[in-house]
């Protein structure tokens, strides 16, 4: 996997545990959290996709 794509999956699970721990104690700033997990999320899939189709085409 592609440094950025384990840079972003790291991003994603920081994120979700940060909205787990917000919503746990009461707090809206969740949301925030939950937004910027699935941006990271999506990164994610995006740079390991490129990778995979990278190798692909070069052999």
């Amino acid at each position: 996997m592609p440094r950025l794509a384990l840079y972003a999956l790291t991003v994603c699970l920081l994120a979700v545990a940060a909205a787990v721990v917000s919503f746990v104690q009461g707090s809206w700033l969740g949301i925030v959290w939950v937004l910027l997990a699935g941006l990271s999320s999506n990164m994610c899939w995006y740079y390991a996709k490129r990778e995979k189709i990278r190798r692909s085409v070069t052999g």
